[in-house]
């Protein structure tokens, strides 16, 4: 079931990077990503995509539940 989840973020992650223009024209800008960020808020859409990518590599390796028991157990 992890692989099946993972394969279905990655492929989330990639088409948000893929068609970061529609995903920009849907939901407009951002005004923090505007102030703070130099590619605005078409970069942010970019580094959410690759967000949702590395974290689900890190949960099908296991990484994600060792670090929220590290957290929340301790």
């Amino acid at each position: 079931m992890k692989y099946i989840i993972t394969l279905v973020l990655v492929l989330i992650g990639f088409l948000i990077i893929w068609k970061s223009e529609q995903v920009f024209e849907m939901f407009g800008t951002s005004n923090w990503a505007e102030e703070h960020l130099h590619g605005g808020t078409r970069l942010f859409i970019k580094l959410i995509g690759l967000a949702i990518i590395l974290l689900s590599f890190l949960y099908v390796t296991g990484i994600v539940e060792s670090i929220l028991v590290a957290v929340f157990v301790r």
